[in-house]
Parts: structure tokens; C-alpha cells; sequence
């Protein structure tokens, strides 16, 4: 049998591509479709804000939003090996723009600085994270050099997590809390293993949520014991909604509600409309029974919860575009 031809990775010098950090390397990150690249890597989804944020004496070189939660995301760039006057930099910026994600990208971390940014992570609160990737280049023959970012440090969630509530002040985690945190733990990397969704990062509630690239918009799915259908608490159940809360989400429902036959028709079972008017947020979404308590059957639940997140995702992004 006549083998396919291979060709050989060859990885690519950083300055050969961007000879200057602030005039390529920072412009190239800061367009949308590169911060997409960047947010595959980190499990998030970014909007660009701005470029060489005024913070102090210093200068942010790329400030975006999690569109999840409309947090801010500050992003330090080198193209060269790390060094302490970066570090000091990030520590700045996390405090003068109020930055709940830190990202440090450079060409090379050392020793020193990766166990500095594990260790902003063990004893900082749940509410900041600090990433550390190393940026690379590579190419196959004469092909165009493609970008590859490593993580080399992130957050240890779990750990962060379960020392937020035990120690100031919320107490014990409920059994309930923990199985929550256990079944999304397991579902985020089932899910992005078999699917190109990326999810937020796991926690101790009902809900994981997965952005749509624009803020005030997400997908969620829930895991509750509270039963919709019935009112009540149990049988429980799993639901995946869309969730409006934006300034103009009350509008913005509406546009969509108007276009609800068109919407049903693309998705198997019935949509509930959510809106009531004490609240400034809206839903839409679909549900079944399901006692994921019994880890037996969480098998049955991820596949469910996959479907109809990849259904809402490729439903409604075109339409919350339009929005």
C-alpha cells in the first residue's frame, strides 16, 4: 500500500513573523479572529475593548471582555523570555484596570516566574485567575507559520473554589453543592473533547455556562433539583437556556419572540419564553427529567445537554449577530 506523503513540523523563530512587540505582535493578537485562537486555548470567549491601556506610568497592551460575564480580561504580551518587570506589570494592571483575568503570554517562561503566577493562583480569591502561555510558530515545508499557545500555568478551580467557601465565611459545601461541581467537572471535558464548544469553568452551582462571543448573551446548562414543569423540587432535571441579560434584553426578547415559528422549527422540542417583568434578564430554553444523582446516569445526561447546546449555539449565534 503506498503511504501518504508526511511533512515535517519546523518551528518557526517568534521575529521573523513579528519583529516588534508593539507594532506586530500586540496588533495581530488584538484582532478578533486571533483573540479567537487565544480564547480556544483558554476555555473563554473575548471581545476586544482596547490596546495600550493607560495604567499609571505603564501601558496595558490589550484589555478585552469575557463575554460570559462582561469581566475584564487584561492580556501582557513579550515576545522574548520572561522577565521580572513584566511581572510586576500584570500585578499593576489587575489592580489599576480591576481585571478579574490576567493572561501573560510570552515567548519563554522560566522556572521562576511560572511558580510566581502558581502561586498568585493558590492564594488569590476565586474572582482572579492568572494564565501563562508560552506563544510558537511552526510550519510544514513552505506552508504560512501557524500560531500554537501552551498553557504553562492556570488556575487550579477546584482547589480555589472548595478554600472561597470553606473559609470565608459560606461554610460547608452542601452534598447537593458537591455533586453540582462533580457532574460539570466531568461534562466540560466530555463535552470539549467531543465538540468544538468551551465551556466556563466548573462550580459549586446548577448551572455551566458557554458564551456566544457577544456580551450579555450565553448558553447555560443547568443541572437542578428544582423541577420547572412541576414547580417543585424533584423530580430533577436538566435544561439548556438561552439567557438575555443586557441592557436591552426585554427588547431584544422581543425581537426573537417575534420570530418564534421560525426558531421552534429548527429545534425538537418545545421552547419555553421566559420574561417576566420583575426582572431585567430573559430565558429561552428546553427541558427533561433527569436524576443526575445517580452517576449512572450522567452518560445519558451529557449527551443531552451536548445536543442542545450545539443546537442553541448554531440557532442563535446568527441571530443574536443580527441583534
Amino acid at each position: 500500500m503506498n503511504e501518504p506523503p508526511l511533512g515535517r513540523l519546523e518551528q518557526v523563530a517568534l521575529r521573523t513573523i513579528w519583529v516588534d512587540e508593539a507594532d506586530d505582535f500586540t496588533p495581530w493578537l488584538a484582532k478578533p479572529e486571533n483573540l479567537r485562537l487565544l480564547g480556544e486555548t483558554l476555555g473563554l470567549e473575548l471581545e476586544p475593548e482596547s490596546e495600550e491601556v493607560a495604567v499609571g506610568s505603564f501601558w496595558a497592551d490589550i484589555v478585552c471582555r469575557d463575554t460570559a460575564d462582561g469581566s475584564k480580561v487584561i492580556i501582557e504580551n513579550q515576545i522574548e523570555k520572561t522577565n521580572h518587570v513584566h511581572l510586576g506589570q500584570i500585578l499593576t494592571y489587575t489592580a489599576g484596570v480591576g481585571a478579574q483575568t490576567i493572561v501573560w503570554i510570552s515567548s519563554k517562561f522560566t522556572e521562576e516566574h511560572r511558580a510566581a503566577l502558581d502561586w498568585l493562583n493558590e492564594h488569590t480569591t476565586e474572582e482572579i485567575s492568572f494564565f501563562g502561555l508560552e506563544v510558537e510558530l511552526w510550519r510544514i515545508g513552505n506552508s504560512p507559520a501557524a500560531p500554537k499557545f501552551n498553557i504553562v500555568s492556570k488556575p487550579n478551580d477546584w482547589q480555589k473554589t472548595f478554600r472561597q467557601k470553606t473559609s470565608t465565611g459560606e461554610g460547608p459545601i452542601s452534598e447537593e453543592k458537591q455533586l453540582q461541581f462533580e457532574f460539570w467537572s466531568a461534562f466540560k471535558p466530555w463535552l470539549e473533547e467531543r465538540t468544538s464548544l468551551r465551556t466556563q469553568k466548573p462550580s459549586y452551582r446548577h448551572w455551566l455556562t458557554i458564551t456566544l462571543g457577544k456580551t450579555g448573551f450565553h448558553i447555560a446548562a443547568i443541572a437542578s433539583h428544582w423541577n420547572t414543569r412541576d414547580g417543585k423540587w424533584l423530580p430533577p432535571e436538566i435544561r439548556v437556556e438561552l439567557v438575555l441579560n443586557s441592557a436591552g434584553a426585554k427588547e431584544q426578547f422581543t425581537i426573537l419572540k417575534a420570530r418564534e415559528s421560525e426558531i421552534q422549527s429548527s429545534i425538537d422540542l418545545p421552547l419555553t419564553w421566559h420574561s417576566p417583568p420583575e426582572v431585567k434578564s430573559a430565558k429561552i430554553s428546553v427541558r427533561r427529567d433527569c436524576d443526575f444523582r445517580g452517576r449512572a446516569k450522567w452518560p445519558e445526561a451529557f449527551e443531552w445537554l451536548a445536543k442542545y447546546l450545539k443546537l442553541f449555539s448554531d440557532v442563535f449565534r446568527p441571530l443574536i449577530r443580527e441583534l
